[in-house]
């Protein structure tokens, strides 16, 4: 078989001197213009002065793929941005637009080969881009441009070329081997072994193309959460061994954020892989990980390191209303965490589910952003109103202070006693309103608005700002009634807010009309209706507390993205006790009883509109007829009822002998409670891992091109944790963090800013001296 040679390309190169572009075409120019040849063919010219031609003939270059924007802008003697606004101009405004008249700042430019060389090194050194321009005299965007710059012609660098110092951070990621075998760690874990050693300090190998390097990114954010600080402060050390207490909530929180939160997820992390990110030859596997962190349960303090990591969180929150109007904001919710396995585990109604499961009660607080604060484990049967009575004096120690609290709910923690209890003892409540009351007078609803910490408008339409009473205490309402005395919920004479008179509790209430649901079109015809929240500030505006009661949807949020990302309903441990047998409890023989004696007497009832039907057709004969009815007939007729009402009354002295509540051991016996030491300090972990990654999603939409997007800010923050980098423990005194690029132009950058932020921060890694440096590769 015959093969035929391709014909070899024609040189494109008519002179040595002509600059090559690319693999197929050259530029050639001299005083007279210039000449671009492609394959040793004259394709283009111009003549001295003709800017508009030699603009033409480098767009055309790039549209037609001869070569890159880099490589053609570097023969034009422009940089690659230049190309591109070309192109972007000739298809906007046409060839016109190529004109060659100066733009911009009619001096020379800063960026001397001394300014340049010097902005190089400084950065070289570990300086911020603020920094740097800042002792060079320069912006920040011509630092950023300086680096793409070769120091020696003061241009844009050929593709290929080495540039001395134009780029000395990529020189050192070339350094860097590419996962090298981690620092040997036998003599500690020998030690280890023999008791001898309380914590393996983290020790960093230099090497590239680490995965999960981007967890990094979460120590500063995980430092202002304050967990390890208060770990150290709430726990005593753990037992002698390679893993201590700084490696054991460290591994935790990072492998969370890594979207592992359970300890079986260590399975699918590589040990080696998570073990450089913690400075160990490898990460601990996932029997290591439960036996650590049930040697941290069995010291029982949990429930304190919640309040300490309360109290940090909530000391560095800043007022949510306007000016100090509004104190501190607090969310209160019960969560319902099912159980699915086989042990006898008492039931609770799941309004997620619709139906009762066995399962345990949290009740959590969360801050004006939904973010967590703290939690407790809710005793079996206990509904929101108690849980919120029994959590003034936690709430008061989170507080630290006297500041008026504001606190919102939804309808469970419904209660005037208790509402007035939480206004005695501090506390502001912000509820919805339970059960029906008269519509109010449509006249007096007015516009209100209000606008957010982001400066996002709000506005209701149809708002109206009164003041109600409550019933607190039913018999002397009654009592003041029957004095004349008392007036009615809607009615005017009702007591100040936060007073409480004759029974009656006042407090504000906003109201508003909104669109009926279906079932209330259905019922009713009308297509509006008025829901009413109540409230005892009385220093917010309407439109701020329509705000509040709108935002209180954010703990709801967090329930469903923590399920999602951060195990909230898993079990970690199986463990259990067993629950109180002395604890009272309902009697369900009790309503049993009762729903016989309601059976009884709705028959009494039906039995008695037959017999009075029936007496009725006896006592009214035809016109002209008489008639006389015989104690025989009525007998008959009144007997069934007769017989029903002995029933009733049978049904209803056996519902009156059996005890409304017994013992639970009575009533269930052998019924367990799921083990809460372990969960509870997991939660722990795991909010604060979630915290710290809201501070980077809230840093991303303030201060970078995302900004605008807050849902890609949610994305971006999983995707850049999650990122591959580079490790460089070199330079003494830090450790830099060189992250591979992400997949768009636009997230890179992001990312940059971002690292220049974390950068200033100047966050220590955990147990170590080294300051935690970021950067981005090739973003300068």
């Amino acid at each position: 078989m015959a093969y035929m040679n391709a014909e070899p390309f024609l040189t494109f190169n008519p002179r040595p001197e002509a600059i090559p572009i690319g693999h197929a075409a050259g530029l050639l120019e001299d005083d007279h213009g210039g000449q671009v040849f492609i394959h040793g063919m004259l394709w283009h010219s111009w003549t001295t002065g003709d800017d508009t031609s030699k603009r033409l003939a480098a767009v055309s270059l790039w549209r037609m793929k001869a070569a890159s924007a880099a490589e053609i802008g570097h023969a034009f003697g422009v940089i690659e941005d230049t190309i591109w606004h070309w192109h972007r101009t000739l298809n906007t405004t046409g060839l016109n637009s190529l004109t060659s008249e100066k733009r911009g700042p009619k001096g020379g430019s800063k960026l001397t080969k001394e300014v340049i060389t010097r902005i190089q090194q400084l950065r070289a050194s570990g300086l911020t881009l603020t920094a740097t321009a800042a002792q060079t005299g320069v912006s920040e965007f011509s630092v950023r441009r300086a680096m793409k710059l070769d120091p020696a012609t003061g241009q844009p660098p050929v593709p290929g070329q080495d540039l001395r110092t134009a780029d000395l951070t990529e020189a050192i990621q070339e350094e860097l081997p590419i996962l090298p075998t981690p620092a040997p760690r036998t003599e500690e874990r020998l030690a280890a072994s023999t008791g001898t050693l309380t914590e393996a300090v983290p020790v960093f190998t230099p090497a590239a193309k680490i995965p999960y390097a981007g967890l990094l990114l979460a120590l500063p954010a995980l430092e202002a959460t304050g967990l390890l600080s208060c770990v150290h402060q709430v726990y005593s050390a753990l037992k002698p061994g390679f893993y201590g207490l700084n490696t054991t909530i460290l591994e935790a929180v990072l492998r969370t954020l890594a979207g592992e939160p359970r300890a079986e997820g260590a399975r699918r992390l590589k040990p080696a892989d998570l073990g450089r990110i913690l400075g160990l030859d490898r990460a601990p596997e996932v029997k290591t990980i439960r036996r650590k962190h049930q040697e941290l349960a069995a010291q029982t303090h949990a429930v304190e390191l919640l309040v300490a990591l309360g109290k940090h969180h909530l000391a560095s929150t800043e007022p949510t209303g306007e000016g100090d109007a509004l104190g501190l904001l607090l969310y209160v919710d019960g969560h319902v965490r099912s159980y699915q396995g086989s042990k006898k585990i008492g039931k609770q109604y799941s309004t997620r589910l619709k139906y009762p499961v066995p399962a345990s009660m949290e009740t959590w607080v969360s801050d004006a952003s939904g973010a967590p604060v703290f939690m407790v484990m809710a005793a079996p049967s206990k509904n929101l109103v108690g849980e919120l009575r029994g959590l003034v004096p936690q709430l008061r120690t989170l507080v630290g202070d006297q500041r008026r609290v504001l606190i919102g709910f939804d309808r469970e923690g419904w209660s005037p006693a208790l509402f007035e209890y939480l206004y005695e003892q501090g506390f502001d409540v912000l509820t919805w309103r339970k059960g029906s009351i008269p519509d109010l007078d449509p006249g007096i609803f007015r516009k209100a608005r209000f606008t957010n910490q982001w400066g996002q408008d709000h506005e209701w339409k149809q708002a109206a700002d009164t003041v109600v009473g409550v019933e607190v205490d039913a018999k002397a309402r009654k009592n003041a009634e029957a004095a004349g005395e008392a007036s009615d919920e809607t009615g005017a004479l009702v007591p100040s807010v936060g007073v409480t008179v004759d029974g009656m509790f006042g407090m504000r209430q906003v109201s508003r009309i909104v669109a009926a649901g279906k079932q209330v079109r259905e019922s009713t015809g009308e297509a509006d209706r008025q829901i009413h929240l109540l409230t005892t500030n009385t220093t917010l505006s309407a439109g701020e507390l329509i705000f509040h009661i709108g935002r209180r949807w954010r703990q709801e949020n967090y329930f469903r993205y923590a399920r999602q990302h951060f195990a909230l309903d898993s079990h970690d441990t199986y463990q259990h006790t067993v629950d109180d047998v002395t604890r009272s409890v309902p009697n369900p023989a009790k309503e049993k009883a009762k729903q016989a004696r309601d059976a009884a007497a709705a028959v009494v009832s039906t039995l008695s509109s037959v017999a009075d039907a029936q007496m009725l057709r006896l006592n009214t004969p035809e016109p002209g007829e008489t008639r006389v009815v015989s104690n025989a007939e009525v007998n008959q007729i009144n007997a069934p009822v007769i017989k029903a009402e002995q029933a009733l009354h049978k049904a209803t002295k056996k519902w009156e002998k059996i005890p409304a509540r017994l013992p639970l051991g009575e009533v269930n016996p052998g019924q367990l409670v799921l083990e809460t030491e372990h969960k509870q300090l997991l939660h722990a972990v795991r909010m604060s891992a979630f915290n710290a990654s809201m501070a980077m999603v809230a840093d991303i939409r303030s201060h970078t091109g995302l900004r605008s997007v807050f849902k890609d800010a949610n994305e971006f923050v999983r995707q850049a944790l999650t990122g591959s980098g580079d490790l460089d423990p070199r330079t003494d005194g830090f450790l830099d963090v060189v992250l591979d690029p992400l997949p768009t132009r636009r997230e890179t950058v992001a990312l940059g800013e971002m690292c220049e932020r974390l950068s200033e921060t100047r966050t220590r890694y955990p147990g170590t001296d080294r300051v935690l440096r970021y950067r981005v590769k090739n973003h300068c």
